[in-house]
């Protein structure tokens, strides 16, 4: 397990940082910057949840949850290189029923909603705004985890998850504003 008894090591006074396997990357390092974006992702993750304690959304906190625990799982699997993607004892890897848990509580959501008739504005309620914020921010970290890939390997799996974890905030952002008054309907050139 982690143990972290002081926070500053100096070691990254260089511009580089360490990988799981002990090498060395520089911070500009397209893995690094995918491993950033996800850390990103879940710290909007944690301004949704503040919102949805705040707004009487609770219930979907240990989702919210679950997933922020996920995310350090996906960041551990991004700082570990290598072509296994096995998870071990000392691995961690992003795994099949991670995805499959998304994609469950995509469909349990998505059958509470009326389908779409229209884009919808990023918005709504407070904790529906965080959330559509976390969704931006979780498909940038997909691109740049897409990005990191196109150099050198990266579990799949990895890839997926965020695909699939950008979908379920989306339509976590539907049910969340449609007990906040509804989706905002994108209105195509009504400013013409």
């Amino acid at each position: 397990m982690v143990k972290l008894n002081k926070i500053y090591t100096r070691t990254g006074d260089n511009g580089t940082t360490g990988l799981v396997d002990g090498s060395r990357r520089s911070k500009a390092d397209a893995r690094m910057h995918a491993i950033g974006e996800v850390d990103e992702a879940n710290s909007a993750l944690g301004v949704a949840i503040a919102a949805l304690e705040r707004g009487g959304g609770a219930a979907h906190v240990a989702g919210l949850r679950r997933i922020q625990n996920d995310l350090f799982d996906l960041g551990a699997d991004i700082a570990t290189p290598g072509e296994d993607f096995e998870p071990g004892e000392m691995t961690l890897r992003i795994v099949q029923s991670q995805v499959d848990w998304l994609e469950g509580a995509i469909d349990t959501a998505n059958e509470q909603l009326d389908p779409l008739t229209s884009f919808i504005l990023p918005g709504g309620s407070e904790a529906g705004a965080a959330l559509h914020l976390a969704r931006a921010i979780s498909r940038r970290a997909e691109r740049a985890l897409v990005s990191a890939a196109a150099y050198e390997a990266i579990n799949p799996l990895a890839t997926t998850y965020l695909n699939r974890l950008s979908d379920y905030l989306f339509v976590l952002c539907r049910l969340v504003n449609k007990d906040a008054g509804g989706d905002i309907l994108w209105v195509p050139g009504a400013s013409r």
